[in-house]
């Protein structure tokens, strides 16, 4: 399923719109971005769990967020994990010798950022996209 920019960005706006107005307990429960990936799911992440990824798992990735929405969004590469066939790893390259790295798990047409950051190479596992 391909979607063009133009549909893609009236799809985020609305997803984001109807889940950004859901009741929440905190603000940093409200979501930091939602983006459509070209896989045809949804990838959202909250800012309280960005906060985690960018202080204890991955602080490189601290100011990031632009990155891994492009990386998201218009990858070079998409590989399905080894270990979970619903988790998909989206690569852009960064520059001649690194890539950012985002890790998505697909719940149907929605998903959740598992975690991101910078890597050297592309991990094993099958080949998605592009086909």
């Amino acid at each position: 399923m391909s979607i063009n920019s133009v549909n893609r960005k009236k799809l985020e706006d609305r997803v984001y719109t109807k889940l950004s107005t859901m009741p929440n307990k905190h603000a940093k429960d409200e979501l930091l971005f939602v983006v459509m990936t070209p896989l045809g799911f949804y990838v959202r992440v909250t800012h309280n769990y960005w906060e985690f990824i960018t202080s204890v798992k991955h602080p490189v990735m601290a100011g990031c967020d632009r990155k891994v929405k492009e990386t998201l969004t218009n990858p070079e590469e998409i590989r399905r994990s080894k270990t979970d066939p619903n988790v998909y790893l989206f690569y852009r390259s960064e520059d001649k010798t690194r890539w950012i790295c985002a890790v998505a798990k697909q719940l149907g047409r929605d998903g959740f950022l598992i975690t991101t950051y910078p890597t050297d190479s592309i991990k094993e596992g099958e080949h998605i996209w592009p086909k």
